[in-house]
């Protein structure tokens, strides 16, 4: 097949095309004009011829015959120059036959002329001169014939260049909007429907050309775009199926965490989280169990969707008996798949209808605390990303599960310790007085058995004396253990302490705060009141005061209980006796690692009590 020309060669061929129509034009234009020309001076000459005949004929009558033969020498040169041309000027006889014929005869005549120039009469003379000017004139007239005929030829040919020059103008407008204008608005008008989002637009490529080769080049450009943004899309469609996906699981697993911090039990825990497990992982059935500590049984803690017929069957399951209820060793997740065939041990599954059981251990380091089981009514598996989030939903349950029995644990161990605090209260101070009431029990039956009444009346004073210490002790501890502290400062509480000491004693009081410094922690406040209230509880019991002060630094933290009663001497303080509160105030201060030191002397220089805390003792308050 022949190859099309391209735009290129199109235009370079059009372009040529005018050029050398335009230089032929200029060309026979210049042509034509040397010949209107050279006709011209032809006749000049001519007429030249005619003027130097009337000259001879003159000469010839008046003048010498030497100036005869000058004017005939320069009209031989006249007619040697019509006949050869001159090359420097556009000078010659046309080329048409009649034009040649008459210049010969002209040339025939003046050489019969000159031949019989000089034998001739004036009057003959004159007679030829007038015939051989009517060959000249004749010879003139051709040439003027011709010279017409050129300029006719002429001004047609310039009708034809104004012609030409307007259907060139016409066929340059049409072949550049058939070549160069519509392929460029067809390109323009492609280009607006792409920018207005219509990828899907081509452009027909029916010429080989420069603009078929664009045309080529925007369809694979316009393919290249549709191409890559049904690609992003796609990516962005797939990334938000990953990101929703992503937010299902975030969802479910804060669900899983806010159910572990919300529960406040293990069955309410495991209750919920089967229903959000349920819900993540689209089963028919779903079902928590506890396993003890020597892995030995499954208990069913929580179920939902599943047959009360099979959730009493399998209410607990010795370890090992069926493949949901698996060993310590070899727990893991497991997929399994239930057959008419399959030989499990207990059938409850398949008589329900369920075909697939997927079983996730529930592990807490390396504890094995119990397993969730999923009941699907049909043939599942499970992607490995399903199989991380239920196995992280089983951690979460794990460390919930775990969480609520420190939680249980801690409560007990704040059970015991009030339990023990109580019991060190009661030891310490009604035990004793109780045991001394015994003591003074028996020597009241004594003296009475020995009818001593100075000892009876003794122990009488005695036994009523101890029952209001008694008596006291048990107020001061109900004192005691109705103390409330605050987490920001124990001011609030130290003042609340005087009052009430006031309030039971008619002692005044005063308490003074100086320096600035973190609180205290909780059990360290506790522990401080504990010990104000020993000290506040020996000045009302031995000290006789009329005052108490109580002054408190806050960096470092000391607590000083200064009192103006009668004061001891604290060494002669038996530990024995039934001032016991040096010693319970010293256990405490031991416990938060604080330090107690009593200065007192008798004789009315009163007792001063202070309790120096570690800087250890304080918190770090909680940023807002």
């Amino acid at each position: 097949m022949r190859k099309k020309p391209s735009l290129s060669t199109k235009l370079l061929a059009l372009g040529v095309g005018f050029l050398l129509i335009a230089l032929a034009s200029i060309g026979l234009t210049l042509w034509v004009t040397w010949q209107l020309e050279g006709g011209a001076a032809a006749v000049n000459e001519a007429g030249r011829l005619r003027m130097n005949m009337l000259r001879m004929v003159i000469a010839q009558q008046n003048e010498s015959p030497e100036r005869v033969a000058a004017l005939e020498r320069q009209f031989d040169d006249s007619l040697e120059l019509l006949r050869t041309g001159d090359p420097a000027r556009p000078l010659f006889v046309p080329r048409a036959e009649e034009t040649r014929e008459r210049f010969e005869r002209v040339r025939e005549e003046w050489r019969i002329l000159r031949s019989h120039w000089n034998e001739a009469m004036p009057a003959q003379a004159v007679e030829r001169a007038d015939a051989f000017v009517l060959h000249v004139n004749a010879f003139v007239e051709s040439i003027e014939t011709q010279i017409a005929r050129w300029t006719a030829v002429l001004h047609l040919f310039q009708l034809l260049m104004v012609a030409l020059a307007i259907a060139a103008a016409v066929t340059f407008m049409a072949v550049s909007y058939l070549l160069v204008l519509h392929p460029v608005a067809r390109l323009q008008q492609a280009l607006e429907r792409v920018r207005q989002g219509d990828l899907g637009t081509r452009l027909v490529v029916d010429t080989p050309d420069e603009f078929g080769q664009l045309a080529a080049g925007f369809n694979l450009m316009a393919h290249a775009l549709q191409t890559s943004h049904e690609d992003l899309e796609r990516k962005v469609r797939d990334k938000t199926a990953s990101i929703e996906e992503q937010n299902q699981r975030l969802a479910a697993l804060y669900a899983v965490s806010a159910l572990g911090a919300e529960a406040g039990s293990l069955e309410a825990l495991a209750q919920g989280f089967v229903q959000q497990i349920r819900q993540v992982a689209g089963c028919d059935a779903a079902a928590v169990r506890w396993s003890d500590e020597s892995n030995e049984r499954y208990v069913l803690l929580a179920a939902d969707g599943l047959p009360q017929a099979l959730a009493e069957q399998e209410h607990c399951l010795a370890a090992g008996s069926c493949d949901c209820g698996q060993a310590q060793e070899t727990a893991q997740m497991r997929i399994i798949p239930i057959t008419p065939v399959s030989a499990q041990q207990l059938p409850h599954c398949r008589e329900a209808g369920f075909e697939t059981v997927v079983s996730i251990p529930v592990r807490l380091q390396q504890r094995l605390l119990g397993e969730v089981s999923l009941f699907f009514r049909t043939t599942r598996s499970l992607s490995p990303d399903t199989r991380g989030l239920l196995s992280t939903m089983a951690h979460h349950l794990a460390s919930s599960m775990e969480s609520l029995r420190a939680t249980a644990l801690e409560r007990e161990a704040a059970v015991a310790e009030e339990r023990s605090l109580i019991a060190r209260e009661l030891h310490d101070s009604i035990a004793q007085s109780l045991a001394f009431l015994k003591i003074q029990t028996q020597l009241l039956r004594d003296a009475i058995a020995k009818d001593n009444a100075q000892v009876r009346e003794r122990s009488l004073a005695e036994l009523e004396a101890g029952v209001r210490e008694c008596y006291a002790d048990v107020r001061e501890l109900l004192v005691h253990f109705r103390t409330r502290t605050s987490d920001e400062d124990i001011e609030a509480a130290l003042r609340a302490t005087l009052s009430k000491f006031e309030h039971q004693t008619g002692v005044a009081t005063h308490l003074s705060m100086s320096g600035q410094g973190l609180p205290l922690a909780p059990d360290v406040q506790i522990q401080v009141l504990h010990m104000v209230q020993e000290a506040l509880s020996n000045v009302r019991k031995h000290a006789q005061a009329r005052h108490v002060e109580l002054r408190v630094e806050r960096h470092p933290w000391r607590f000083e209980v200064c009192d103006d009663g009668c004061g001891f001497d604290p060494a002669r303080v038996a530990p024995d006796s039934l001032h016991v509160g040096l010693g319970i105030m010293r256990e405490r201060a031991l416990r938060v690692g604080a330090e107690v030191r009593v200065d007192s002397a008798p004789g009315g220089g009163g007792t001063r009590v202070c309790i120096v805390l570690p800087s250890a003792s304080t918190v770090v308050p909680a940023l807002a």
